[in-house]
């Protein structure tokens, strides 16, 4: 590749911790998916990839980069240095349940596939990356889009796409062992071979990892489980992949966050979770409040050359997921859970007591997917499709009420329901050069979904004495197309595009509601413009999006018969903004990266509900234009990278403007800024006897101690005071890990 490429390749991709912009994989303007084209070729199973001429905002992290920074954390931390990112974590430090959001679009809106095969979640749209531990040890690179990006399979884009690709097979025999240690017992064991080809067309490779936190949180322990293995076949034209890889997981809850009264008194560390009152009137937090989780993946992966035009892709995959938590709740009434009212020791009717629930979930989700490409000399096309189903069982059962006189025989189940998915999506894509630098960019999907829930719900409805009936049959019909152009000369490259994306609606948006409240799905109209230029010395550039929603799924404060929050459709929403990115390379040792966000997130004409109580009686509060909860309006990160002779230094900081945790723009639900720095120093040593490779790594993460929280979340009731209502507000704040460490030894050989 030629260099004025690779530095156009690096201007947004400014991507997390030890990584010069060199390192940087690509961005919206110049792909590294295109320097690996001829890797991809023989193997690529997903046709969801943007390139050069894709008119799409998108940033590739590469394979070294997440060597780099593998040291145990989640993904979504590993990548947190990417344009409009933003991180969270409940056990505030990286491991254990973390998400991420980019442009302020939350978890259930981001689509996420492995080798395009959908990992969210059918129900929730969500990736717990808790049930896949270390898959960044297995994967060969990741691409974000950010916007309503290609078409995919799976849950919709609504403000971003996350595509990994596993590892490709192995060409020869290697071994790598990895080990992590650092503050709060962080910890990370990996052990990874491969067998090199063998019988000239077959390949091995396994891997196998442990991970391990007590977390920056009180009892936010983790402790997780995972693996990957791979069988491959290849020849001049076919390559076939056998994949296996999950995950088991055990984390202490650490999701009910803390307020600021309760940081004040408990110190910020406090965890609410699993607290009780014991028999002798003392605190005391139940040691088993956790989340139990089990999930495997198994990928068919066929790549078929037709001739020397045509490329054929076809996938066939299965996941099963299966898990509990195991939860302690307080004061609860008995009849809401199945259990009669019971007489007590005093002779007294006992209708509330403490008591200790499982909620289960057990899952299943298959499908297929088809793609052929064609490619010969100014035209690109693709066509595919695919179809999954999926099944989810939901049911839960009492383990233990304190003093209950009865039988609870053997675990009394109180509620139960299932979910039923079928999905299905063809497109057409392609792209067309029609003058020097010019090409015109075309990808039309048509979606179809069928959903239904049915059975009994986990919340109580006290207008029929009983569990809420669910019965829900729903079906969507979404055209998504998405146009646009690209220019691209002489280290200069522009584009422009149009696209439309549509949603479903969650499980949650359906079981939390009642048949008179349920939501529409929801539509974006994407508006995406950029520009970079490239040269030897620098790269700069500027990506402008106008994010358009009609229906957006939000909380307004109102409540269903059952007294749960549920999301509303608003009619007019929007996220606008402009992403800049720039790289300044004076020397070969130093290269200093950076990039920002800044954005304006709207909804209009907002009217937020409060309720007396928190139950009864709503009022209403009409607030005209209001930002969108979790949407700061400006992000930087920024990068000083330095390389000499196998040693490598980066300090890197993140900082992330205040944002609301409600769409009331209500003080007490507000996030404060923060600005955060990590120092991350390494050094590899090669060719040593025995050893291929060897690399020694320490971070210091959050090295000036800054205390920040960057999750949570808001609630409010009123009550009367001489006849007038009178508003309260709460929220809980999830605090993030002061200054720690961690180290990593990583050996080749």
């Amino acid at each position: 590749m030629k260099k004025c490429l690779s530095w156009g390749a690096m201007v947004m991709a400014m991507t997390a911790l030890p990584l010069s912009a060199e390192e940087v994989g690509n961005q919206q303007f110049a792909s590294e998916a295109d320097s690996v084209a001829t890797q991809l070729a023989a193997i690529e199973v997903t046709a969801n990839r943007a390139g050069v001429k894709t008119p799409v905002a998108y940033t590739n992290v590469s394979r070294r980069q997440l060597e780099k920074i593998n040291d145990g954390r989640d993904i979504p931390t590993l990548l947190e240095m990417t344009p409009s990112v933003v991180t969270t974590s409940d056990a505030g430090a990286g491991v254990g349940y973390s998400s991420l959001r980019v442009r302020g679009t939350d978890a259930s809106r981001i689509n996420i596939t492995a080798n395009g095969v959908p990992i969210n979640d059918s129900e929730s749209h969500r990736v717990y990356w808790v049930n896949m531990p270390d898959i960044a040890s297995s994967l060969s690179d990741i691409q974000i889009q950010r916007g309503a990006g290609t078409s995919a399979n799976g849950a919709g884009a609504f403000g971003a796409s996350v595509n990994m690709i596993t590892d490709f097979p192995s060409t020869e025999r290697n071994a790598i062992v990895s080990a992590s240690y650092g503050s709060f017992n962080t910890n990370k064991q990996t052990v990874k071979v491969s067998s090199g080809l063998f019988g000239d067309h077959w390949s091995v490779d396994a891997r196998i990892s442990h991970i391990g936190s007590d977390g920056y949180i009180d009892r936010a322990f983790t402790q997780l489980w995972s693996y990957m293995g791979q069988l491959a076949y290849r020849n001049d034209n076919t390559t076939l992949r056998l994949l296996a890889f999950g995950g088991k997981e055990r984390t202490y809850m650490a999701w009910d966050y803390a307020s600021k009264e309760e940081m004040k008194e408990y110190g910020r560390r406090y965890n609410p979770c699993g607290r009780y009152t014991d028999s002798d009137g003392n605190t005391a937090f139940y040691k088993d409040q956790c989340d139990n989780f089990v999930q495997h993946h198994f990928q068919l992966l066929l790549n078929q050359n037709i001739g020397p035009y045509v490329v054929l892709n076809a996938a066939l995959h299965y996941t099963n997921d299966d898990g509990y938590y195991d939860q302690y709740k307080t004061g609860r009434t008995l009849s809401e859970y199945g259990l009669a009212p019971f007489i007590g020791a005093d002779g007294s009717e006992v209708t509330k007591s403490d008591l200790i629930r499982l909620k289960f979930n057990d899952n299943d989700f298959g499908g297929g997917m088809v793609n052929a490409r064609y490619q010969r000399g100014s035209l690109s096309l693709v066509a595919g499709g695919a179809a999954n189903w999926f099944m989810g069982r939901h049911f839960g059962q009492i383990k233990w009420v304190r003093n209950f006189v009865g039988a609870i025989d053997p675990l009394q189940e109180y509620y139960r329901n299932s979910g039923r998915k079928f999905d299905s999506n063809f497109f057409l894509r392609g792209d067309y050069e029609f003058g020097p630098g010019f090409s015109a960019y075309a990808d039309l999907q048509y979606r179809h979904i069928d959903y239904t829930i049915s059975g009994l719900s986990d919340n109580y409805d006290w207008n029929i004495g009983g569990m809420a009936p669910l019965d829900v049959k729903r079906n969507w019909n979404f055209f998504n197309p998405k146009v646009g152009l690209t220019w691209n000369r002489g280290g200069h490259r522009a584009y422009a595009s149009w696209s439309v994306a549509h949603k479903e609606p969650t499980r949650d948006n359906f079981t939390d509601s009642d048949p008179n409240m349920y939501p529409r799905a929801e539509r974006l109209f994407d508006y995406e413009a950029g520009y970079s230029f490239s040269s030897s010395l620098f790269s700069v550039g500027a990506n402008l999006y106008y994010m358009d929603y009609k229906d957006q799924l939000v909380v307004t404060g109102q409540l269903s018969d059952t007294g749960n929050a549920v999301c509303v459709n608003v009619p007019d929403s929007y996220r606008m903004g402009i992403e800049l990115q720039g790289v300044l390379k004076p020397v070969a040792w130093f290269d200093w990266a950076i990039n920002a966000t800044l954005s304006r997130n709207r909804i209009r004409n907002f009217t937020e509900y409060i309720y007396e109580d928190e139950w009864t009686n709503p009022i209403t509060f009409d607030l005209g234009d209001t930002p969108i909860a979790f949407s700061p309006d400006f992000v930087l990160h920024n990068s000083f990278n330095f390389n000499v002779a196998g040693f490598d230094a980066s300090l890197v900081s993140r900082y992330v403007s205040s944002q609301y945790m409600n769409n009331a723009r209500s003080a007490e639900a507000k996030l404060d800024a923060y600005f955060v720095s990590d120092l991350a120093l390494g050094y590899t040593f090669s060719n040593l006897r025995g050893v291929r490779k060897l690399r020694v790594g320490f971070t210091v993460y959050n090295i000036f101690n800054e205390k920040y929280c960057n999750n949570g979340y808001a609630g409010a009731g009123y009550y009367l005071e001489d006849g007038k209502p009178v508003v309260y507000r709460y929220a809980g704040f999830a605090a993030q890990a002061t200054a720690n460490v961690l180290g990593t030894v990583t050996m080749t050989f």
